[in-house]
């Protein structure tokens, strides 16, 4: 056995394996109550939408920014506020990317961001919890409920700041918001997948 990148590593009939080092996440009971900020560097908004009935297309949206104002021993007591800018939008195709940010589609020039306040979060579990708010996109405000599941926290070990974060998942149908291009070629119904980090405030 020898390290990699100060990690354990094993060697195995030539095979070379990375063990992890992490420790066991604690219960989010035990998760430092405050202020948190989005880490723009680490969270990620994932939609997904049936393609001409073939596949499952992806995207996602980066630099969110918000605030999260965490009580895990009250979590129904907490608020979560995220802004993502629209212009952030990527796919696997450049052509594809910048198309939807034209006004047939998310029209990035007149609404730059999309935007999430919750309004009622209800503990469905010990890690889990169903945030309900508004979702802003495309100029139009509807109810949005996001599925929540806790995943970490602790110290980063990169810049020493504390962190928690959370996937989570949802889904809305663009018509709602006033993009209907291409329907019903490009299904109507959109899946969010959110993996989201917060830095505590200091």
């Amino acid at each position: 056995m020898s390290t990699f990148f100060s990690r354990p590593v094993l060697m195995i009939a030539g095979l070379t394996f990375v063990l992890s080092t992490a420790q066991a996440a604690p219960a989010f009971s035990a998760v430092e109550q405050g202020n948190y900020a989005v880490d723009p560097n680490h969270t990620q908004v994932v939609f997904s939408v049936l393609h001409l009935g073939f596949t499952n297309y992806s995207g996602f949206f980066s630099n969110a920014s918000g605030t999260l104002a965490l009580d895990p021993a009250q979590p129904e007591a907490s608020r979560l506020s995220v802004s993502i800018p629209t212009d952030s939008v990527l796919t696997p195709s450049t052509k594809l990317t910048n198309e939807l940010k034209t006004s047939e589609w998310l029209d990035v020039a007149h609404y730059p961001k999309a935007e999430f306040v919750s309004s009622k979060i209800t503990p469905t579990g010990t890690d889990t919890a169903d945030i309900e708010g508004q979702f802003t996109l495309h100029g139009i405000t509807q109810p949005l409920t996001l599925h929540a599941r806790f995943i970490g926290a602790g110290q980063n070990p990169m810049n020493k700041t504390y962190t928690v974060g959370f996937q989570a998942t949802g889904e809305l149908k663009r018509s709602a918001y006033g993009i209907k291009t291409y329907e019903p070629l490009v299904a109507d119904k959109v899946l969010l997948s959110i993996a989201g980090a917060f830095e505590k405030a200091k």
